[in-house]
């Protein structure tokens, strides 16, 4: 296959130019200008940019135990139709992954899946936070990295015990940071919105609290901690000033967290219920600078699929979360590369090479010989959320609004998995 005419865009490697990149065997087998081959497949591509697959390394595709909500398959086409080449799952399934047979069972349905998913381990037995799980035999089995995500882990020394393991194994270790005890309840951020709708709320304090505490226990663990999904400008402050201390501390921002305030839930109610939820315009403010100065290094959806009937509760009740993957670049392109918050190259580093890093994945550049995983958008195309998508799911709140920055083809190994209509 050869794509012609394309803005190519590689943070990994600074390449960024118009040119033609060529997939052969399902890897990279040139860039620059080159001359199609007899019987060589030709994507035109004037207009668009070419980047690395998108890797998104925070999604929940409910499989096994919730696969009402979404499964494997349904996660797969989601992603692949947002452009994403590479995610990786979370632990918080049903049952959780603590153990090596859940987790080689899902790995062995994962293997035809279109695209890469791969799956983190839980770091306590039954996300209970009182004792590790076999972190070894975990890894051995194909865990990528531990969470128990969904769930804070409240017990400092298992927390610190944690760390040094995954120190040892080379993996990332990645905290929910929400601390129950100070929270009312969750899903909606506590002031004049919470009060609005009638909920006692999730405050600021119960992400930093936490997030500090992790960021201060990590200091010579040598272990690669992520504080997911960030919300709060003090948690903010937080990891930039552990960060100066300690390069092993990552940080994820979500685009609902960036492009969104609080204020959405007085708009789209229960679909706009999250967590950690969202929060006012300072913190909306706090998490551009962050992502401007690296503070915050990852963009994640933290896909998480509900179905109608759960949703339509209410806010008091219904499940936190929403669906992401489907509406990520176009939030992303809309509220930070078009807002004139961060360059397109800066944006795409977040979303390809730096997750990989992270997680030790050889995915994220258009380097000569690397996989061929590639991703083709048109950056000013403009389009309306549907009420329908690729995922099993339609929780999201951003339907009926307008974006612009719209995924074209996902090529995932050398094959299109993904072409807009």
């Amino acid at each position: 296959m050869l794509i012609r005419n394309g803005h190519l865009i590689d943070p990994a490697s600074g390449l960024d130019q118009t040119g033609d990149l060529r997939l052969e065997n399902g890897r990279i087998a040139g860039i620059g200008s080159l001359t199609p081959e007899d019987g060589e497949e030709v994507l035109d591509a004037t207009g668009k940019v070419v980047c690395p697959g998108l890797v998104d390394v925070h999604v929940h595709f409910r499989d096994p135990g919730q696969t009402w909500k979404e499964d494997i398959h349904t996660g797969a086409a989601a992603a692949a139709a947002g452009g994403f080449t590479t995610v990786v799952c979370m632990a918080n399934t049903v049952p959780p992954l603590d153990s090596v047979e859940v987790l080689q069972d899902l790995i062995q349905r994962e293997k035809d899946l279109p695209i890469r998913v791969l799956n983190t381990a839980n770091a306590t037995v039954g996300m209970k936070g009182e004792e590790l799980t076999d972190m070894d035999a975990l890894k051995k089995a194909g865990a990528v990295g531990f969470t128990d995500d969904g769930k804070p882990i409240r017990n400092a020394a298992v927390t610190l015990a944690a760390m040094k393991k995954c120190g040892e194994l080379g993996v990332p270790l990645s905290f929910h940071e929400e601390d129950p005890d100070l929270i009312a309840s969750p899903g909606v951020n506590q002031g004049k919105v919470s009060e609005a709708v009638g909920v006692g709320g999730a405050p600021a304090s119960a992400e930093y609290s936490l997030a500090a505490r992790d960021c201060a226990l990590a200091f010579d663990t040598n272990c690669d901690i992520d504080i997911q999904h960030v919300s709060a400008a003090r948690t903010v402050d937080v990891l930039r000033a552990m960060k100066q201390i300690n390069p092993h501390i990552h940080g994820e921002v979500t685009p609902q967290h960036f492009s969104f305030t609080e204020d959405l839930v007085l708009e789209r109610g229960a679909l706009a219920r999250v967590n950690p939820p969202l929060r006012t315009e300072a913190d909306r403010q706090a998490l551009l600078k962050g992502l401007q100065d690296g503070t915050l290094d990852l963009i994640v959806t933290d896909h998480a699929p509900h179905a109608k009937e759960e949703k339509d509760k209410g806010i008091a009740k219904a499940p936190s979360g929403m669906i992401g993957l489907e509406t990520s670049l176009g939030l992303g392109m809309t509220c930070l590369v078009h807002a004139g918050v961060l360059s397109l190259s800066a944006m795409l580093e977040k979303m390809t090479i730096n997750p990989c890093r992270l997680y030790h994945l050889p995915y994220g550049t258009l380097s000569a010989g690397a996989s061929g995983d590639v991703t083709i958008f048109d950056p000013d195309a403009e389009w309306v959320v549907p009420d329908h998508f690729q995922s099993k799911s339609a929780n999201s709140p951003f339907i009926g609004m307008t974006l612009k920055g719209k995924v074209c083809w996902t090529i995932s190994r050398g094959q299109i998995v993904y072409h807009a209509e």
